[in-house]
């Protein structure tokens, strides 16, 4: 999939306007100053032959510029093309912020994405004007000024959680990129920068998340909460918190929102240096980098979707904390409701995850996914159902613990369904859902799901799936977005009713609770 790119006009018009839609879209760098600002800097618009413009922080790093220290460019949103994108650039990109480079080096990246380290340096300078090391460099920056404006850790402890080897090397990169000692630079903090004004418990680092307004917090934390496995996960009405595995060990996290729909990430980790893929993953899991304005202007220009987007702006396609753990939720959940699909979960995890107690003072014991491998050996002693489908979901965890079927957000999509759908009991509504949770692909549509067909007939929308398949084609590559407000739009009763095909949503969760056990059922697909 490609999309054009802006031209030099359409971005000099979008900086004179101060368009912050476009911050953490592209930098705009000034010749005459020697600096990178994001496109809503309120300083004096540079004339046209002053400006170069650069697709990445890092490009303009690594051509001499320094990042503006009046709109903080650092502190923009992410870019929404690297999920809009499916190519080489695009899955490197997600690697790298997931801490990639840091774990497994150049040559790991290259490796996951099926190149030589020299040729993937090769490919990421000639589009982005710089290699992998100096893309990582600039997103270890980036996560340095978040911690040193937004956090009252020691200048040492912000070094290592942002990932640099040395204090030393975490002092010149912040001189190089921002023109200012770490300590400058946490002197010149704005009071919109700090994550609260209550101190943070001990052991504990809160953030402030950026993102692109509007935000369907509601939409999501409602998911969240359908969906959430006591002891993993907790859910409110305007938060939601887990327990995760990281590199370093085991984690928790909470995203909440507070009065001023300010995003606060607040995390416990078991090593500092999991703080940048544990926000990679936190702003993936809320799809904290869309553009909600491009998304809803494209389906409202539809008129069926026009109420729709008008009654949900800024909605949202939930991520994954985890992709293997996603594709086990995902196998269960199959033909049955959200909540006898949690009922089955909660009891996998009771029984198989790892008790911990990284989370907050009193929150009590905590729970890890279960690991494949747990999975593999004794998921036969807790799922239920036909042996054939308990199988193919312990099958498909043998697989991953393995490494004979591999799932990371830096997957090419369709190579990633393909190896899907050639494992039994996967069918194409679990391959693809599994693409839009795991990839952030915007371009999904789950035809077969009962939610989504029965969300298109109440809104005036074919519902059937072959013509749905077609009528949706004219909102691409905005697919994914469509299936969330037709899911939202979804009766409950027609949900209740649907029976025989998978469904992805509950329009009403809290009814569906199952008096008993819930049978597994993973027909679809089933070879």
């Amino acid at each position: 999939m490609s999309f054009p790119a802006m031209t030099f006009d359409e971005r000099y018009r979008a900086i004179d306007a101060r368009d912050t839609r476009f911050d953490g879209q592209f930098v705009t760098a000034v010749r005459s100053t020697g600096i990178y600002c994001r496109p809503s800097c309120p300083a004096r618009t540079p004339k046209p032959e002053n400006v170069t413009f650069f697709p990445t922080s890092a490009a303009a790093h690594e051509a001499g510029y320094r990042a503006c220290k009046r709109c903080l460019p650092e502190a923009a949103p992410g870019s929404p093309e690297w999920n809009l994108r499916g190519d080489v650039t695009a899955r490197a990109m997600r690697l790298i912020a997931d801490g990639v480079v840091e774990r497994e080096g150049v040559p790991g990246l290259a490796a996951r994405l099926g190149y030589s380290a020299r040729h993937l340096t090769r490919l990421l300078t000639a589009e982005l004007g710089a290699g992998p090391l100096a893309l990582a460099r600039a997103h270890r920056a980036h996560t340095a000024r978040m911690l040193l404006v937004g956090t009252d850790l020691p200048i040492a402890d912000v070094a290592f959680s942002a990932g640099f080897a040395s204090v030393r090397q975490f002092n010149d990169t912040v001189r190089e990129v921002f023109g200012l000692a770490p300590g400058e630079l946490r002197a010149r903090r704005h009071g919109r920068d700090t994550a609260s004004a209550a101190a943070v418990v001990p052991g504990e680092i809160e953030l402030l998340l950026p993102y692109r307004r509007p935000l369907d917090a509601e939409g999501l934390f409602a998911w969240m909460r359908a969906r959430a496995l006591p002891g993993v996960e907790t859910a409110g009405e305007r938060s939601f918190a887990r327990h995760l595995r990281l590199g370093g060990g085991p984690a928790w996290f909470e995203l909440r929102l507070d009065d001023a729909d300010r995003l606060h990430l607040r995390a416990r980790l078991a090593q500092l240096g999991d703080l940048a893929p544990l926000v990679a993953r936190a702003r993936r899991l809320f799809d904290l980098d869309a553009d909600p304005l491009a998304v809803d202007a494209a389906l409202s220009g539809h008129e069926p979707l026009a109420p729709l987007v008008a009654a949900v702006p800024g909605i949202r396609v939930p991520g994954a904390a985890d992709p293997h753990e996603m594709l086990i939720r995902a196998m269960i959940g199959q033909q049955i409701t959200v909540a006898a699909a949690r009922t089955a979960l909660t009891l996998l995890a009771q029984e198989l995850g790892e008790r911990v107690g990284s989370g907050p003072e009193g929150s009590g014991e905590g729970i890890l996914f279960p690991t494949m491998t747990a999975i593999a050996e004794h998921g036969h002693e807790v799922l239920r159902g036909p042996a054939a489908r308990i199988r193919a979901v312990t099958g498909a965890a043998a697989a991953l613990a393995d490494g004979s079927l591999t799932l990371t957000l830096g997957d090419d999509g369709d190579a990633q369904r393909a190896a899907l759908l050639a494992m039994p009991g996967i069918g194409p509504w679990t391959a693809d859902y599994v693409r839009m949770r795991v990839l952030g692909d915007p371009d999904v549509l789950l035809p077969g799901d009962v939610a989504a067909r029965a969300g298109a007939g109440a809104s005036g929308i074919p519902s059937d799936a072959g013509p749905l398949t077609a009528w949706a084609t004219r909102v691409a590559p905005w697919r994914s977005y469509l299936t969330a407000h037709l899911w939202r739009a979804a009766p409950a009763k027609a949900v209740r009713k649907g029976g025989g095909a998978p469904s992805a949503v509950d329009a009403s969760p809290s009814a569906l609770a199952p008096k008993t056990a819930p049978t597994i059922s993973i027909t679809e697909g089933t070879k």
